[in-house]
């Protein structure tokens, strides 16, 4: 019992700090080591830009409008239906004729709702562009975000996939502002500290990430079996010997849930996709590139901490139960809070001009760390069984819940 309570305590505490000082120096490696550029002399490729959407006919005309504010010259938008029920194809035609000056626009209409995947593939296909940037529909992006994605695939012929950098927008709620500081002092952090530590990340964000076509063609394009297809896509690159860049400089603004019972569903969607590529990829532990074999050990100690956080919950909640005695290390819980609070400064001084967020927002840090740990684990447990019990996974979708 005393080694699953220490590492219960210890686990957080050494991964945070590992990526707490790779996000420092790769915030230093990007203001001091430049990039090369490959393609420098020659015409700007062309980016095709797909936007797969279901049910989205509110959302759908921010997102098109900031691609149409983008300042890279050369474009094309490709907006792809999946079998919506609502007026989506509409609106769609109606943005063509209203922004299609400013961009070419081509719309795909699938009739049948086969998931994201499915829809990111037949855009694909439709797309004439070297280059995909993926966007969601309910998101904008900021009108700077192609140029510095370009400039890592030029920088590196091997980097099959650029991730951006999601920001929370919607920030009129508890849960909302809860959600802000865990992409800015958590996912951010994570993913800096990734990028610079092994050189890979463990998933793109879908919302907002730009790929090399001839990398998709070569790992296969889109799983459609797959419930997550930016982790997915992210691992069957890596397994195909591409390189995958973070670049916290491209953002998109999103909405998030609002709702708890839509927050579990969607990190209980995450996480079973991170059992689907440990799953699929559980051979790159023994024959993966060492920064591969880390990330992938990282997963499954997540994984195991989870369980491991469960049993001991489970296990002090017993005890309090029968003896009476509120057991409470106030030296465990100062560390903890001390490298949260570290953390959250550092995602704070890094992203407070793109995000937007104040100091105002850090008071809710005591309550977001209870927050973080309750969803993730339920999220985790919830994942794991559903695994287990439904290994299976048909490719459809439905609008989650937007928030306000």
């Amino acid at each position: 019992m005393d080694t699953i309570s220490s590492f219960v305590i210890l686990y957080p505490v050494i991964v945070s700090t590992v990526w707490i000082v790779g996000s420092i120096f790769f915030a230093i490696q990007q203001r001091r080591v430049p990039l090369n550029n490959v393609h420098a002399g020659k015409p700007d490729a062309l980016v095709s830009i797909l936007i797969p959407a279901h049910n989205e006919e509110e959302t759908l005309d921010k997102v098109v409008e900031s691609v149409a504010r983008l300042t890279y010259a050369k474009l094309e938008l490709i907006l792809i239906n999946d079998g919506s029920t609502d007026q989506t194809v509409r609106v769609m035609h109606q943005l063509a004729e209203k922004y299609g000056a400013k961009v070419p626009i081509r719309i795909v209409d699938i009739k049948k709702n086969q998931g994201k995947a499915n829809a990111l593939n037949v855009g694909a296909k439709e797309a004439r562009g070297e280059f995909l940037l993926c966007l969601d529909a309910d998101c904008y992006v900021d009108r700077n975000a192609l140029e510095p994605m370009m400039a890592r695939f030029y920088d590196n012929p091997k980097v099959g996939a650029v991730g951006g950098k999601p920001i929370v927008r919607n920030r009129t709620s508890l849960l909302g502002r809860l959600q802000l500081l865990e992409y800015v002092g958590v996912i951010d952090i994570i993913k800096r500290g990734q990028a610079f530590v092994t050189g890979h990340i463990t998933t793109v964000s879908g919302v907002v990430v730009a790929y090399r076509k001839a990398a998709l063609a070569d790992a296969g394009w889109w799983n459609t079996d797959a419930i997550t297809e930016d982790i997915d896509m992210t691992w069957r690159l890596y397994h195909h010997g591409w390189q995958v860049a973070y670049c916290p400089l491209s953002v998109a603004w999103i909405l998030v849930p609002e709702r708890i019972v839509d927050l579990v569903h969607q990190r209980r969607r995450w996480a079973r996709g991170g059992f689907e590529v440990l799953y699929r990829n559980r051979g790159m532990l023994v024959t993966g590139r060492l920064s591969e074999q880390w990330l992938l050990m990282d997963m499954i100690l997540s994984d195991l901490w989870a369980l491991s956080c469960a049993f001991v919950t489970l296990f002090y909640l017993i005890t309090v139960a029968f003896t009476g005695d509120l057991i409470m290390d106030g030296v465990i819980l100062f560390l903890l809070l001390l490298i949260s609070l570290i953390q959250f400064l550092i995602g704070y001084a890094d992203s407070k001009k793109s995000d937007f967020i104040t100091w105002h927002d850090l008071l809710l840090l005591p309550l977001y760390v209870i927050f973080y740990w309750f969803i993730n684990l339920v999220s985790c447990l919830t994942a794991l069984g559903s695994f287990f019990l439904d290994p299976r996974h048909v490719g459809s979708w439905s609008s989650p819940d937007r928030g306000l």
